[in-house]
């Protein structure tokens, strides 16, 4: 190992992402420019860098520094301190801020910033908020170097070293030396084999009872996140913790799955499903899916009857101010909903669903009741208010979440309605049904909608599907396609697909066509095929403005025609021009189409929200984007909760309805090829849908019927099976 000492003159490459650079550096005692690579974190020209290492040759670009260990120094002279802090790496300080720093301090303005930074408000331009912006900057950038050196010495990655900042501040090394498995559930973005890499390194023994817990836990928060399944069984378990960490002895691992039961933290259930025999859950799980089934009987249990005319006359009034006609398998649905204190109604497009709950919301609302309407995105909020005309809010707006302290509502503050509404359950997860129904007073009425033939929720549990397959609550699944929707082929597809049919082509021509199927094998035509698509021929046959009215959706991230390569290549052709922000190997431009892909209470941003991209601001490090009208600011850091969204996965437009939809169907999928997925890409489209690929592909996805079975006990609870 060598060691070399320098001062950086300019940034090659630099990976946000996992902090891997390659700079040009100055070192007294090497001539000319050194080229050196490696995990340096975050870099600028002007620092001094003492680096640890090994002298290469590269083919090519001939001898290198390839670095093992980087230690962050202060720049050595004043030049240096000019070019460090003009180089933005302080948030809030760019060349002017610099020159004047540099004019009121000279080589002192590192040392004041460490020991009297008051002294900055001296310095045009910085007022009492940008100096707590770069005396925070600052103090961060130390600290982090600090942990970047610890995990270099002990040969542990530092990719995650600002976000383990962030959520452990000054506490982080200790943190790590005690429970480094803790990483794998503390910070977003860091799975167990990256935490167990780091603990093998500070010298955990593979067989270390730490490592054994964290691996079983895991295996259950990963399938639970993963596939939805609420427990696995036993030796399922047993197999799958053993598989993660290469252990050879079953034995320990059981052991251990039997010390966590013992403490309580894991919950063993012999279930009469002789498939799943004894399943183990996670306990928060267990008692979550236990609390869900209470509170429905509860709910069931405490009968509130109508009068049945009363709703009869209603319904007559509502029909009558709406100039329409219920079917009677309409009226049922409504007369259900109306009557009932739980019901669901659940039904496939065309089918009048939109039609029954604006006469149920009208007609509850004449009999004086006082109605709350949600569901479980601001999308499907909003397409919730326009068909029934009452507002709508999200789940967790109307739960009054509070980043800090959660739900204003819940056990000790009920929800103020008679009524609560929730459309799109099938997006509904485990965690949040229990948080609705915690605020729920017992005499609230609930009804549910949804489509119980789409994809089961991304979170754990499956909602809707278990509610009707329990039998308990009442419900009505409607399958009547009315004249109007038998004239769209979307509708007529959709419900040959959840048959398993292949789909027929429309008989119209653009622009009254409003499905198309496309044949397509070779996987580089089919890219370029879509790409072409949404950028030309939808536009130019059904005029719609390929930037926001044309959505890609695809069954995965991965692949030629995955969201990552599409979403590249759109972003290319449709906004090419727009001022660049390059982090890592991203790139995000102004006017980029964006996805917000976690939930951000802080922000009111949630998982699934779409928007786009205002401005960016390198000097103060935030990036501005808009959603549904209303500017929110990303610092540089947070940038890893969005991603580009002209392409987007099927799970994550549940809920959505987009003008024109479409979606590559390719056997390189195969392993999320499933009916119900299909049928959820299709039904996303409004007014066209055009499915593309492989026939094969296309026939694989509708032998799929089930797509993965989720191992979930709420049918059972709520059917009171024996021992459950």
């Amino acid at each position: 190992m060598a060691t070399i000492q320098g001062e950086v003159v300019s940034i090659v490459y630099y990976n946000s992402e996992n902090g891997y650079a390659i700079i040009r550096m100055l070192s007294p005692d090497e001539p000319g420019q050194v080229t050196a690579l490696g995990t340096l974190g975050s870099v600028a020209p002007g620092e001094s860098l003492a680096l640890t290492g090994q002298w290469v040759e590269h083919p090519k670009f001939g001898r290198q520094f390839k670095v093992e260990v980087c230690e962050h120094l202060l720049p050595a002279d004043i030049n240096g301190i000019r070019r460090f802090l003009a180089s933005g790496a302080i948030k809030g300080v760019g060349e002017k801020i610099a020159q004047r720093l540099i004019q009121a301090f000279g080589n002192e303005v590192l040392d004041i910033l460490d020991t009297d930074p008051e002294k900055l408000l001296m310095v045009e331009g910085i007022g009492e908020a940008k100096l707590k912006s770069i005396v925070t900057s600052w103090q961060e950038k130390r600290e982090v170097r600090g942990l970047m050196l610890f995990l270099q010495t002990h040969g542990a990655p530092t990719t995650f070293a600002h976000r383990i900042f962030k959520h452990y501040g000054v506490d982080a090394v200790r943190k790590l030396k005690a429970n480094p498995y803790d990483l794998a559930y503390d910070i977003h973005g860091i799975g167990f084999r990256t935490a167990d890499d780091l603990a093998l390194k500070l010298g955990f023994a593979e067989d270390a009872p730490q490592r054994l817990e964290a691996g079983v836990e895991y295996c259950l928060r990963h399938i639970a996140e993963t596939a939805g399944h609420m427990y696995l069984p036993r030796l399922s378990l047993i197999e799958e913790t053993a598989k993660l960490l290469g252990c050879h002895n079953l034995e320990l691992v059981e052991e251990q799955v039997d010390f966590l039961v013992a403490r309580k933290r894991l919950v063993t259930e012999i279930l009469p499903d002789q498939d799943a025999g004894e399943a183990i859950f996670l306990t928060y799980l267990w008692r979550t899916e236990r609390e869900i089934a209470s509170r429905l009987k509860a709910l069931l249990d405490h009968t509130s009857p109508m009068d049945p005319q009363r709703i009869t006359r209603a319904i007559v009034q509502e029909e009558q101010r709406l100039a329409l006609a219920l079917s009677p398998e309409q009226r049922q649905a409504v007369e259900s909903a109306c009557g009932n204190k739980v019901s669901i109604i659940t039904g496939g497009p065309g089918t009048g669903k939109t039609t029954i709950t604006r006469v149920v919301v009208r007609a509850l609302k004449s009999l004086g009741f006082k109605i709350a309407l949600a569901a479980p995105t601001g999308r499907a909020a909003k397409r919730l208010s326009e068909a029934t005309g009452f507002m709508a809010t999200t789940l967790h707006r109307l739960l009054g979440y509070q980043p800090v302290t959660g739900f204003d509502f819940g056990e000790e503050k009920k929800l103020g309605a008679d009524v609560v509404v929730v459309d799109e359950v099938s997006m509904l997860d485990s965690t949040l049904c229990l948080s609705l129904l915690r605020a729920l007073p017992l005499t609230c009425r609930v009804i549910f909608v949804g489509d119980h033939n789409q994809l089961p929720s991304v979170g754990a549990g499956n909602i809707l599907g278990d509610m009707l397959e329990s039998g308990v609550i009442p419900a009505v699944t409607l399958t009547q396609i009315y004249r109007q929707a038998q004239e769209s082929m979307i509708v007529v597809n959709a419900h040959r697909i959840n048959m398993g049919e292949f789909p027929l082509g429309s008989p119209h021509a653009p622009p009254r066509a409003d499905f198309f199927w496309v044949e397509k094998d070779s996987l580089p035509e089919l890219q370029s095929l879509v790409v072409r698509m949404v950028c030309e021929r939808v536009p130019e046959a059904y005029g719609l403005d390929p930037m926001t009215e044309v959505q890609v959706l695809t069954p995965m991230h991965k692949g030629e025609v995955g969201t990552m390569a599409l979403n590249r290549l759109l972003q290319a052709e449709l906004n090419g021009h727009g001022r660049e922000l390059v982090r890592g190997q991203r790139s995000l431009r102004v006017g980029d189409r964006i996805l917000q892909l976690r939930n951000n209470y802080d922000k009111e941003i949630f998982n699934g929200d779409l928007g786009h991209i205002l401005d960016f601001d390198v000097e103060d490090q935030v990036l501005t984007a808009e959603f549904d009208g209303r500017e929110v600011e990303y610092d540089f850091e947070e940038l890893d909760e969005i991603s580009l969204a002209y392409a987007l996965s099927v799970h994550k437009s549940q809920g959505s309805e987009y003008p024109a939809v479409v979606m590559p169907v390719v056997t390189q999928h195969y392993m999320l090829l499933q009916r119900n997925l299909i049928y959820t890409g299709l039904t996303r489209g409004r007014k066209l849908a055009v499915l593309m690929g492989s026939r094969r592909a296309m026939h694989m996805g509708l032998k799929n019927e089930r797509g993965r079975k989720r191992f979930t006990t709420l049918a059972l609870r709520l059917a009171d099976v024996q021992g459950l």
